[in-house]
């Protein structure tokens, strides 16, 4: 029994002349990693045409590929707008029958995008941060707030920083009374400041003010915690250096 022919383009090999003819109208148009996407779309009997396109690279290629393997509805990322992380990020929800919706969008970088598809696969309410004014890091901080419980309202807000958002985090993961400096007034480093003394059971109300940089609420809390008069210079007019000097002034007379 004869072989059936086969007709070779390069190093790829089709079973009929029309296929080979096709193919080889991409050669010069795209790359050798290109064309392998198309031809692997060819050997796998998927409509390869959906991504034999100069604007997707190869890996882009390869994400849609992926897709029409799974038969998922590839029309919601074959932008070339989305790079191929992006790319992933939307065909992973899809073969998870997720609401892709919610995040398939370029605005969405495509590691806030898996933050979101994360929260998505956890049953959340993905509505608290599914707003591309949050970096990943944040959107990565309320997830797992939500996943503990929390009332993450407290530290959903765009204006707060990751930094100042860990800190009410910090609060609310120990049950501390977060309302004491969850205030966009403060910095981070102020906040860790008053939440470091109601972990301690302080009179944080004594330096709880934006008007103390960190480093003079510092000088108070240990002061307290040391159990010292700190009226003789928790005063906003003191500099924070001149404060160590009197707090350790007090502490050598006790």
């Amino acid at each position: 029994m004869s072989k059936s022919q086969t007709y070779k383009v390069g190093n790829f090999e089709f079973n009929n002349q029309e296929d080979a003819g096709k193919f080889n109208s991409y050669s010069g148009i795209f790359t050798d990693e290109q064309l392998r996407e198309i031809y692997l779309g060819y050997k796998n009997k998927i409509d390869y045409t959906v991504y034999a396109k100069e604007e997707f690279d190869e890996f882009q290629m390869a994400e849609i590929r992926f897709g029409l393997e799974k038969k998922l509805d590839v029309s919601s990322y074959t932008n070339s707008e989305f790079d191929w992380a992006q790319m992933q990020e939307i065909r992973i929800g899809l073969e998870d029958g997720l609401n892709i919706s919610i995040y398939a969008n370029i605005e969405y970088e495509w590691e806030q995008m898996k933050q979101i598809r994360l929260g998505l696969e956890k049953d959340l309410d993905v509505t608290l941060y599914a707003n591309p004014e949050y970096d990943y890091k944040q959107m990565q901080l309320i997830c797992l707030g939500l996943e503990d419980g929390f009332d993450v309202t407290w530290f959903a807000k765009p204006e707060y920083t990751y930094w100042k958002m860990i800190e009410i985090f910090l609060g609310l993961d120990v049950g501390l009374d977060v309302s004491l400096y969850a205030k966009p007034e403060f910095d981070s480093s102020q906040m860790a400041q008053i939440r470091l003394g109601i972990e301690k059971g302080l009179n944080v109300s004594l330096y709880a003010t934006d008007e103390f940089s960190w480093e003079q609420m510092l000088e108070i809390r240990l002061g307290l915690e040391d159990g010292l008069d700190v009226s003789s210079y928790s005063n906003t007019t003191i500099d924070w250096k001149e404060m160590r000097k009197i707090r350790k002034e007090l502490e050598s007379k006790k």
